[in-house]
């Protein structure tokens, strides 16, 4: 498959937006999970979200967290945050690499942070300049970019026109979030390719659910069309407090086992990686998603 990427950027996405939709777990699991996939070979891990403690109880000792991990040579850990405050906080923290998101949905905007996307973008806009000043980067994350539980689909020249302001304002990434997983590959084509159309030097990140079990099927188009920049989540941990129906994101190790054989390397340690989906399963005390945690890779054989 001369046609797809040599190699892709995986960012582990597990101990933030995998959590973040389970009871609360204790600082000292959360610390052991990023951890664990700290020695996977994942070379970036979302690792936790400064928001308010009201909005999402299950993210409130994220200082807690970050002072605990062992931080690894080799491995960028990042924080999302939903405002400015989140911003200031992260890099207080000391962070030097940002999320913010921002809902192409103005009704997904108003449940996940009380303001309109507008309102999102100008506070995102000043976001930028103080974090850029701070010598930090940041990525803006436009959610429910296919579609959303409230609205239903999301046009794509709205998605697009959210992102192009994002651009605009200096953003130095933009990701593309399929909050509810209602993308399919047809759309995830159409996206990409009307973004790249409005913004052919950004940087793109995709971020898929597989809520209706396209999530794999989605980065295969993405692959298709040149996208090496994905989010993926341990044992398929992940979803959205303010969205129904958001269940779990594309498990890391079904993903890295299968664009691997592939011949697209991913430079995650696989038996490592479902190690950590084993952790994290203990963590959450309930049996997750993920297909090779449970078959195992293909290469593992049962003797006969």
């Amino acid at each position: 498959m001369s046609d797809l990427p040599s190699s892709i950027s995986l960012r582990e996405v597990g101990p933030r937006d995998g959590l973040q939709n389970e009871a609360p777990v204790p600082t000292e699991a959360k610390v052991e999970l990023v951890n664990a996939l700290s020695a996977t070979g994942v070379r970036r891990i979302e690792a936790v979200s400064f928001v308010h403690p009201k909005a999402i109880p299950q993210m409130a000792d994220a200082t807690e967290v970050w002072a605990g991990i062992d931080r690894r040579d080799g491995v960028r850990y990042s924080a999302l945050v939903p405002n400015l405050r989140g911003a200031q906080r992260a890099l207080e923290a000391g962070f030097n690499e940002i999320e913010v998101v921002v809902s192409a949905s103005e009704t997904h905007n108003r449940k996940n942070v009380n303001r309109s996307t507008a309102e999102s973008l100008d506070e995102i806009s000043e976001l930028i300049d103080v974090v850029h000043d701070a010598g930090s980067t940041v990525q803006v994350i436009v959610a429910t970019a296919w579609g959303c539980p409230y609205e239903g689909d999301v046009p794509v020249e709205r998605t697009v026109s959210v992102a192009h302001r994002a651009v605009r304002d200096g953003a130095d990434g933009i990701g593309f979030g399929d909050t509810t997983g209602m993308a399919t590959p047809g759309r995830v084509s159409r996206l990409v390719g009307e973004f790249r159309s409005a913004a052919p030097e950004m940087a793109v990140n995709l971020h898929f659910h597989n809520t209706r079990g396209t999530g794999l099927a989605n980065v295969m188009a993405a692959l298709q069309l040149g996208v090496d920049d994905f989010d993926a989540s341990v044992g398929g941990l992940g979803g959205c407090p303010y969205a129904p129906g958001a269940s779990g994101n594309v498990v890391t190790e079904d993903l890295v086992h299968m664009v691997e054989d592939m011949g697209v390397a991913t430079g995650v340690d696989l038996e490592a990686m479902i190690e950590a989906a084993a952790t994290a399963e203990r963590i959450v005390g309930r049996s997750l998603p993920s297909q090779v945690l449970r078959a195992g890779p293909r290469t593992r054989t049962t003797p006969a």
